[in-house]
């Protein structure tokens, strides 16, 4: 079977957040089979646990923010995605703010933290969600859909009136490979009269060109440029992937999305979850894995797995 995976040894991520400015110190420790993502709040007078899961999901607005207990952990996307890359199910985070680091704004300081740190499986199995049947969300000009598929790809098309960006679509099978050489490195992105807003505001009080990609009316305002000549809408497949991570089991399914963001991501995990005979769980099978290695084809396992569901 796929089995479960932790981290080998613990880790300590730092930084500054996002909308407090606040410095946060994160500790990622090793988990149990079956724990899940679980973030434990631990600058107050007792420590409040938090599990990564829709279910805990209370602001989209700006970023994915999940809480309990009246405490919340924020702009957890980036971290999700990272450990989500590399087939994590089972994490404690002892983190001492409200909000994730933001460090360079994309999900690529985590991916090195991860390496660092090793990952090891555990034993139970690794249970997937395999779409079955179509499922969509249209809202106005947003929507979001995901459809049946033998592997995880994101097909994400974004459109702004401004030449920085314009109309932009890319589209990604996943493999961990793959999401560390074609979507880490994308870091978030804003307009410059909207973080001046926000500001005012109270809000994105760490934001700066040192973690963000800023646009004003002439362009891109960072000095170094784009880390990729589309890197918006491949950001915005960065932010799909960590928010999906919620549903607590790696999806097999083709999700397609436009003009969406952490609200529609968020909603999508919830419609799924709400609509289970659209979809079916998958183990797959030591034959698989075996076949599959004598194939040197990593689909044929999935082939296999998906035809005796």
């Amino acid at each position: 079977m796929i089995l479960q995976r932790t981290i080998q040894k613990p880790a300590t991520i730092s930084g500054i957040g996002l909308h407090s400015g606040a410095r946060i110190n994160m500790k990622l420790r090793p988990a149990t089979a079956n724990t899940g993502i679980i973030f434990h709040r631990t600058d107050g007078d007792q420590t409040v646990d938090i599990k990564a899961c829709s279910e805990n999901v209370v602001d989209t607005q700006m970023a994915t923010v999940i809480g309990k207990h009246g405490l919340t952990v924020s702009t957890i996307e980036h971290f999700m995605a990272a450990i989500a890359a590399f087939g994590i199910d089972n994490l404690h985070i002892d983190i001492d703010g409200p909000e994730v680091p933001v460090l360079d704004g994309s999900a690529a300081p985590f991916i090195r933290e991860i390496q660092q740190a090793g990952t090891t499986t555990l034993n139970r199995s690794k249970k997937f969600v395999a779409i079955r049947k179509k499922l969509e969300i249209i809202e106005g000009e947003k929507r979001i859909s995901i459809i049946p598929s033998r592997f995880f790809r994101i097909s994400f098309d974004i459109a702004f009136d401004h030449p920085a960006i314009s109309v932009q679509n890319y589209s990604m099978k996943f493999s961990t490979e793959t999401f560390c050489k074609e979507i880490a490195d994308a870091r978030t992105f804003g307009f410059l009269n909207e973080i001046e807003y926000l500001k005012a505001n109270g809000l994105a009080r760490g934001g700066s060109l040192e973690n963000a990609v800023v646009i004003d009316d002439n362009g891109v305002m960072n000095p170094e440029g784009l880390r990729y000549h589309n890197e918006f809408v491949r950001h915005k497949i960065l932010d799909a992937f960590g928010d999906f991570s919620l549903l607590g089991s790696p999806l097999l399914g083709h999700i397609r999305a436009f003009k969406a963001g952490h609200d529609l991501n968020s909603k999508m995990v919830k419609m799924i979850e709400e609509n289970p005979d659209h979809w079916t769980y998958v183990e797959f099978s030591e034959e698989a894995l075996r076949e599959a290695q004598r194939s040197n084809c990593k689909s044929f396992a999935i082939d296999l797995a998906w035809n005796k569901a």
